[in-house]
């Protein structure tokens, strides 16, 4: 199948052979015929698969087919949520280039920053809005968006949304929206949280499923130190003492765990930087321009806000963390080794996350190679799977508890109240 296949407009056709777009992927062939003819889209699928342009390709074509019909200032016609500034910065990027040759203005808005530029964009009208859940309620208290005017409404990551907390935000959102709309929700995992969402935004749905990622390329060398959490550090140190690794990206599960080793590594004369949730806008896109030019040797970074990021001839990736969601550690070795490029994965897995590894190696359908020569190995009991299973989900339930206190003492039903670190 083809993208004209699709029945795509000329002006998108053209776009799209800018990109380089030659196929649809699994997910774009079967959701873009299914929004062409406005049926709201319950989408599981994971990053990566091209859901991007699946949802934005026909709303760029339905909303260049209502413009001819419209007249006057431009007004919010379609929104677009998602979790991080770093997504919706990139769906924003998309919406820009697959929409090149139309006349559609779209912007985006996210916390962090100062919301001046921001607003200066909205009051001379955009058709297309994407952004992050704080600062788009935050305008809205202000008086700077009105979404009673919105078409298609889009809910990207719906799981990442609910496990930061958000579905409050969510909640005061859509009361606000029209109930005449067209809808697209898309989400990695369909818990029944996520399910009973999806019921109070989609009427009559159309289902959409592409299987997650589950393997890895041929030219990523995987690698697995395992060793006891004291450990660790010392390991990591171990590890960069190789001078091949020039450039590495390391993933820590947690914000405070990947400053607590940007520390370390800056004592060890290790120029490295973290970029998480709690960093501003300005201080991420500084890490990440200063990574990518070279001036940094290590990336710390935590999944959430290593999303949307994209490193060209990047070698090597460091898990310092093992991953609770195997399809997790599938995307994040995957940075490394594009394009047919040579990779290096290594993982340094504590007892406790021994257990992730087995998870990993059922959905990859291979073992990881275990690295002998290891000056800390592993000799603490680790957990069994189901013990380790149980403090996660524990843990897991905890957390969310945690977000949603929180936004709930920072006083999100204030009118004007500025949540700026979203």
């Amino acid at each position: 199948m083809t993208f004209e296949d699709l029945k795509l407009n000329p002006a998108i056709l053209r776009a799209l052979k800018d990109q380089n777009y030659i196929a649809p992927t699994d997910i774009q062939q079967k959701s873009i015929p299914l929004l062409l003819n406005r049926e709201d889209v319950l989408g599981s699928a994971q990053t990566g698969t091209g859901k991007t342009a699946a949802f934005a390709i026909p709303i760029i074509q339905l909303m260049t087919e209502d413009q001819q019909k419209q007249n006057g200032k431009r007004k919010i016609n379609a929104l677009i949520i998602t979790p991080t500034r770093e997504l919706a910065i990139q769906i924003g990027e998309s919406f820009k280039a697959y929409g090149k040759y139309t006349n559609l203005k779209n912007t985006v808005i996210f916390g962090g920053v100062s919301q001046g530029a921001q607003t200066r964009v909205l009051r001379s009208g955009v058709d297309i809005l994407v952004a992050t859940p704080g600062r788009l309620l935050d305008l809205m208290n202000q008086g700077f968006i009105s979404l009673r005017d919105v078409k298609y409404f889009v809910l990207d990551e719906a799981d990442r949304m609910l496990d930061m907390g958000f579905i409050n935000d969510i909640n005061k959102i859509l009361a606000k929206l029209p109930r005449e709309k067209q809808s697209l929700f898309f989400s990695a995992t369909m818990p029944k949280n996520i399910l009973d969402l999806s019921n109070k935004i989609l009427v009559n749905p159309k289902k959409v499923a592409v299987n997650p990622v589950s393997s890895t390329a041929d030219t990523i060398q995987q690698q697995l130190y395992t060793t006891n959490q004291k450990d660790k550090n010392d390991l990591l140190l171990h590890i960069l003492d190789n001078p091949e690794l020039e450039q590495v990206l390391l993933f820590s599960r947690t914000k405070h765990g990947a400053d607590r080793i940007v520390r370390n590594l800056q004592k060890k004369k290790i120029k490295s930087a973290a970029i998480h949730g709690n960093k501003s806008q300005n201080q991420r896109q500084k890490a990440l321009k200063e990574f990518k030019a070279g001036n940094l040797r290590v990336l710390v970074a935590t999944d959430i806000a290593a999303r949307g990021i994209d490193i060209d001839k990047l070698r090597y990736v460091i898990n310092y963390d093992i991953p609770n969601e195997p399809e997790t550690y599938v995307h994040r070795i995957g940075r490394c080794g594009r394009a047919g490029e040579e990779g290096v994965s290594i993982s340094i897995s504590e007892p406790e996350h021994n257990a992730f590894i087995e998870d990993i190696e059922k959905l990859i359908k291979q073992k990881i190679k275990l690295v002998s020569n290891n000056p800390f190995p592993q000799t603490e009991k680790p957990m069994t799977h189901m013990e380790k299973k149980n403090w996660e989900k524990e843990k897991q339930r905890k957390k969310q508890e945690f977000f949603a206190n929180r936004n709930k003492k920072r006083g999100s039903d204030k009118p004007g109240f500025r949540r700026n670190k979203r």
